[in-house]
C-alpha cells in the first residue's frame, strides 16, 4: 500500500513537472505569436469568437475520452500499459482538435489569423501552438471519467453485495424458524427476532461504508451465527480464533458474513451429521489473513478449485479488487485437513 502511494505521488509530481515544462516551451517558442495576437488588446467579442469554438470542440470530444477511460482505466494492476495508451490518445486528440479548431477559426474569420493567406499556412504556423492546454483538457476529462467509473462500479458492487447478503431464502428461513419457535420456545424466538433485526439494521447502516474495524465485523457475524445456530441447533458448531492484535484492523464491511453463509449452505446444510466451521484472523508481516473453513463437502473443480464462483463469493472478490487491487489475495480450495477453506489476505491497516 505504501509502495503504491509513493508511486502515485511520484507520478503526480512527474506529471505536473511535464505540464510545467510543456507550457514553458510553448510560451518560449511561440512568444512572437503571443505578441502578434495581443499587440492590440482584443475586444470582449473577439475573445468570445476565439475561445468559444475551442472549448465547444473539447466538449464534443469528451465522450471519446470517457470511452477511453472506461476501456483503459488507470488502475494499479494495469496503469503502466494504460498510461501509454492515454499519452498517445492525448497527443492524437489534441492534434485533431487543433486541426478542426484552426479550420473553424478560418471560417469564422478570427482576427488573430486574418493575415495568414491559406489554411495550410495556418497549420504550418499554429498547429502545435498551445498544445499544453489541450493536454490539460484531456487529463481533466480522463480524471472525471475515472472518478465516474470508480463510483459506478463501487455502487454496483455494493448493491450486488447487499443483494447477496439479504437473499430471500435467508430471510424466509429465519422467519419460518421464528414462527415455529413461537409455539415451543418463545424466548428463543424473541432472541432470534432481535438478532435478525440487529443484522438487518447493521447491513443497511454499513451500506455506504467501505471499511470497518474487524471487531465490529465479528459482532455482526456473531449476530448472524446466533440466528443460524437457532435454526441448525446442535448441527452447527462454530469456533472463532481472532487474534487480539487484529481486532482494530480495518476490513471491508460485511466481508465475512457471505463467506460463512456460503460455508453453511454448501458445507453444513447438506450434512446429516453435525458440521464444524472455523474462523481465524491473524496478522503477519503487514498482512491481515482471514480464514473460514468448514468440514463439509469438498470442491469438485480441477485441483480443488470451484469451476464457477457463486454469487456471494463473486461479489466478495469484486469488492476486494475495488478496494485493494493487486494488494490482496483470495483463495478458495479444499483444505488439507478436510472440508473447504476460504482465505483472504489484505494489507493490515487501521
Amino acid at each position: 500500500m505504501n509502495h503504491w502511494r509513493k508511486e502515485l505521488w511520484a507520478s503526480i509530481a512527474a506529471g505536473w513537472m511535464l505540464i510545467a515544462v510543456s507550457f514553458t516551451f510553448n510560451y518560449y517558442h511561440y512568444a512572437h505569436h503571443y505578441v502578434e495576437i495581443f499587440s492590440t488588446p482584443p475586444t470582449f467579442l473577439q475573445m468570445l469568437v476565439l475561445e468559444i469554438p475551442y472549448w465547444i470542440l473539447w466538449a464534443a470530444m469528451a465522450p471519446v475520452v470517457f470511452k477511453l477511460a472506461e476501456r483503459f482505466p488507470v488502475r494499479r494492476e494495469s496503469w503502466n500499459l494504460n498510461a501509454v495508451v492515454h499519452i498517445a490518445a492525448c497527443f492524437c486528440l489534441t492534434l485533431a482538435h487543433r486541426v478542426v479548431y484552426l479550420a473553424a477559426c478560418r471560417l469564422l474569420y478570427v482576427d488573430a489569423y486574418r493575415n495568414i493567406p491559406t489554411l495550410i499556412d495556418l497549420y504550418r504556423s499554429d498547429l502545435f501552438f498551445n498544445l499544453p492546454t489541450g493536454f490539460m483538457s484531456y487529463a481533466t476529462f480522463l480524471l472525471v471519467g475515472n472518478v465516474m467509473e470508480f463510483y459506478s462500479k463501487s455502487a454496483k458492487a455494493e448493491l450486488q453485495a447487499l443483494k447477496a447478503q439479504l437473499q430471500p431464502h435467508f430471510i424466509f428461513n429465519t422467519l419460518n424458524s421464528i414462527s415455529a419457535l413461537q409455539m415451543t420456545d418463545v424466548e428463543a424466538a424473541n432472541r432470534m427476532t432481535a438478532r435478525l433485526g440487529e443484522f438487518l439494521r447493521f447491513t443497511l447502516d454499513s451500506s455506504g461504508t467501505n471499511e470497518i474495524p474487524l471487531r465490529r465485523e465479528v459482532e455482526l457475524l456473531q449476530s448472524y451465527l446466533e440466528i443460524e445456530q437457532v435454526r441448525f441447533q446442535d448441527r452447527l458448531n462454530v469456533e472463532m480464533d481472532i487474534a487480539a492484535e487484529t481486532l482494530d484492523l480495518a476490513v471491508p464491511s460485511l466481508i465475512l458474513q457471505p463467506i460463512v453463509e456460503n460455508a453453511i449452505r454448501h458445507g453444513i446444510a447438506s450434512k446429516t451429521t453435525p458440521g464444524h466451521i472455523q474462523i481465524q484472523a491473524v496478522r503477519s508481516n503487514g498482512t491481515l489473513r482471514l480464514d473460514v473453513r468448514n468440514d463439509g463437502q469438498l470442491l469438485h473443480g480441477a485441483n480443488g478449485v470451484p469451476r464457477k464462483d457463486r454469487v456471494g463469493i463473486a461479489n466478495t472478490k469484486a469488492r476486494l479488487i475495488q478496494l485493494y487491487g493487486n494488494g490482496h489475495r483470495f483463495d478458495m480450495m479444499n483444505a488439507v485437513e478436510g472440508g473447504v477453506l476460504v482465505r483472504i489476505e489484505i494489507p493490515a491497516h487501521k
